[in-house]
């Protein structure tokens, strides 16, 4: 299943969003908690976590579902595409390093 995503990026306070826009044309706004330079195997890709944005980091009360992407850039642009991560070893790979990410922003 192809999900292709166009999305645009506004700049807030050191914040980065995302607009998705789904088949059906609704536009949902998500924050970039994430960008990933794929390691190893996947050297050549990027990847993007995403949470919805609104979601205050600190509530810890609150359940997020977090979404994660390759992001191909398209040059010249603010623009790209997002395309679903297909294999496991690129989810493995992205969890180690967002499970990283956790363990630092805990010790921050």
């Amino acid at each position: 299943m192809s999900h292709d995503h166009n999305h645009d990026h506004d700049h807030d306070h050191d914040h980065e969003y995302i607009t998705l826009i789904d088949e059906e044309g609704n536009e949902s706004l998500f924050e970039i908690l994430l960008t990933i330079d794929g390691e190893e195997e996947f050297a050549n890709k990027q990847y993007v976590l995403l949470f919805p944005a609104g979601v205050e980091e600190d509530d810890e009360q609150a359940e997020v579902e977090l979404l994660a992407y390759e992001y191909i850039e398209a040059e010249g642009s603010t623009e790209g595409d997002l395309r679903n991560i297909e294999t496991d070893a690129e989810w493995d790979m992205i969890e180690e390093v967002f499970n990283a990410f956790v363990e630092d922003e805990e010790q921050a």
